[in-house]
C-alpha cells in the first residue's frame, strides 16, 4: 500500500523538480543575468555554471524517473511519460554534453586572443548556441507535455 503511494508521489516530484529547474535556469535566472551585469563574459561565465548544473541535474532526474516509470504498470499514461523522459534525455545529451564542449572550444580561443571574438568565431558560437537555444526550447516543451502526463 505504502509503494503505491510512493512512487507517483515520487514521480511527480521528480518531474517537478525537472521542469522547474528547466524553466527557472532558461527562463528567468540567465536573461536576469544578461539584463542586469554590465560585464556580458561574466553573465555568460555564471549563465553556464547554471546550466551546467541544470543538465546534471536533468540527468538525474530521468535516470531516477526511468525505473519508476518502469516499475508503475498500473501507471496509464507510463509508456508516453517513458517516451518524453528519453527525448528530454537526448536533448540535454546533445544540447548540454554534445554542443557545450566545442561552445567551450570557441570561448577558450576568444580568451587566448584577448577575450574578442574574430567574426568566424563569432559566427560559429552564434550558430552553435542558437541550435542548443533551440534544443533547450524543445526541453523545455517536452517538460510541459510531462509535467501534464505524469500527474
Amino acid at each position: 500500500m505504502a509503494g503505491s503511494v510512493f512512487i507517483p508521489a515520487l514521480r511527480v516530484l521528480l518531474v517537478t523538480v525537472w521542469a522547474g529547474s528547466l524553466w527557472t535556469v532558461g527562463y528567468l535566472a540567465a536573461p536576469t543575468l544578461f539584463a542586469t551585469l554590465a560585464d556580458r563574459v561574466m553573465a555568460g561565465t555564471i549563465a553556464g555554471s547554471l546550466f551546467r548544473a541544470e543538465a546534471w541535474l536533468s540527468v538525474a532526474c530521468g535516470l531516477l524517473l526511468l525505473p519508476l516509470l518502469l516499475a508503475d504498470r498500473g501507471f496509464a499514461r507510463r509508456t508516453s511519460c517513458i517516451v518524453l523522459v528519453m527525448l528530454m534525455l537526448v536533448c540535454v545529451s546533445v544540447g548540454y554534453f554534445g554542443l557545450q564542449p566545442f561552445m567551450a572550444e570557441l570561448r577558450a580561443a576568444a580568451a587566448a586572443s584577448g577575450g574578442v571574438m574574430d567574426g568566424a568565431l563569432k559566427a560559429r558560437f552564434g550558430m552553435l548556441h542558437g541550435i542548443a537555444s533551440l534544443i533547450y526550447l524543445a526541453e523545455s516543451l517536452l517538460a510541459v507535455a510531462l509535467v501534464l502526463k505524469a500527474r
